[in-house]
């Protein structure tokens, strides 16, 4: 099996909030998705997605994911997909750095694996754990009784865990986190995500003012090493994500005992198969992860479903289901929630069939 062509769709997803606000002033009201397929010379046609959560969260863009592709692709014609370390070998000498370029070939790829092999990609990234994956719901950035209002709304639909977008005024963000909390009942969880938002200064005086609330602290600050300050000064349950881009940073983060829990996002790490290195380190050094991407629709949501139910539970923080979030549907066979839960798909590879209407015509095309 020969990769034969990949080509590249794009597709715009509306929120069904109509717009989604996190830290410094940051919004977006509808993400700009790349669907890429990757063909073969025996007719399969395995699929994935990149969707930056806009140019001003990670270094990433939609542009740049079709632009990077058309540089990438030439060099990967010819290439057996299912031997997917070594095309990652051969993307990394290809094209340095751009990770998230990369990451909807790579998933395109095990869809394709599993697509061969008559398995569901979750198994072959190491097994079946459990029924079923909890999920989390992000809270855009409002006032705090509206925040609360929205905990509220999602919790009657089975969420149990909530990521409150904070990350601006400490003071209203104090506001935020306590509202929140109030309304909480035992065993449901509160992350309160600054999406890198504060300086030092200002995270230590949350996590202070918030010191008798049970909550999570996620990302507080810009760079590792102020994270790193404020973990020493709080004994909240301690998250790292945006800085978290490779094994070396997991590596020094364990043992500066940096954080209790990280976020892996498939995107920012290169793919599935970069992604389940990591989930294998964290799972041999005891931290539990959130399995989730920066955005996505349908295909996205396959792709997480899959590396999320693929981990031993123990270490299985939470995920999400960003399909659940825009209004354009993107596949079928795509994970559905069902009170605050959803499950792998048990079709083979992504267990996805594209809806080829939504997605138009070709951005990128590149052949043998």
């Amino acid at each position: 099996m020969k990769i034969s062509r990949i080509f590249a769709h794009r597709v715009d997803l509306p929120l069904h909030e109509t717009t989604y606000k996190w830290s410094g002033g940051k919004s977006v009201t509808v993400f700009d998705s790349t669907v890429i397929g990757v063909e073969t010379d025996t007719g399969l046609i395995g699929y994935g997605e990149v969707c930056p959560l806009g140019p001003f969260y990670l270094p990433a863009y939609a542009e740049g994911v079709r632009a990077g592709l058309r540089e990438l692709a030439p060099y990967l014609i010819g290439e057996d997909p299912r031997e997917l370390t070594k095309l990652n070998y051969r993307m990394d000498a290809a094209l340095k750095g751009h990770s998230y370029v990369k990451s909807g070939i790579d998933m395109a790829c095990w869809d394709l694996l599993g697509k061969a092999t008559d398995l569901p990609v979750c198994l072959l990234l190491g097994g079946r754990y459990g029924d079923k994956v909890r999920l989390y719901r992000a809270i855009s950035q409002e006032d705090p009784e509206i925040m609360a209002a929205k905990v509220a709304g999602y919790r009657a639909e089975g969420y149990t865990r909530f990521q409150l977008k904070v990350g601006g005024d400490p003071d209203v963000d104090i506001d935020r986190i306590r509202a929140v909390r109030a309304i909480l009942k035992n065993g449901e969880r509160l992350v309160a995500d600054a999406n890198t938002g504060w300086t030092q200064h200002e995270a230590v005086r949350v996590v202070r003012a918030v010191r008798d609330l049970d909550v999570y602290i996620e990302q507080p600050c810009l760079t590792y090493e102020e994270c790193l300050a404020v973990r020493r000064q709080t004994d909240h349950p301690f998250i790292l994500d945006e800085n978290v881009d490779s094994l070396d940073l997991l590596l020094r983060a364990k043992a500066d005992l940096a954080m209790d829990v990280v976020n892996l996002k498939i995107s920012k790490l290169g793919g599935l198969t970069k992604t389940r290195q990591a989930r294998d380190l964290c799972v041999s050094m005891g931290i539990a992860m959130t399995l989730e991407d920066s955005w996505g629709g349908d295909i996205v949501t396959a792709a997480i479903a899959h590396l999320a139910h693929s981990t031993p539970e123990p270490f299985r923080f939470t995920s999400t289901d960003f399909n659940s979030y825009v209004t354009v549907s993107l596949a079928e066979g795509a994970p559905q929630r069902v009170e605050g839960y959803f499950e792998a798909s048990s079709a083979p590879g992504l267990g996805i069939t594209p809806r080829l209407d939504v997605l138009g015509s070709r951005l990128v095309d590149v052949c043998s």
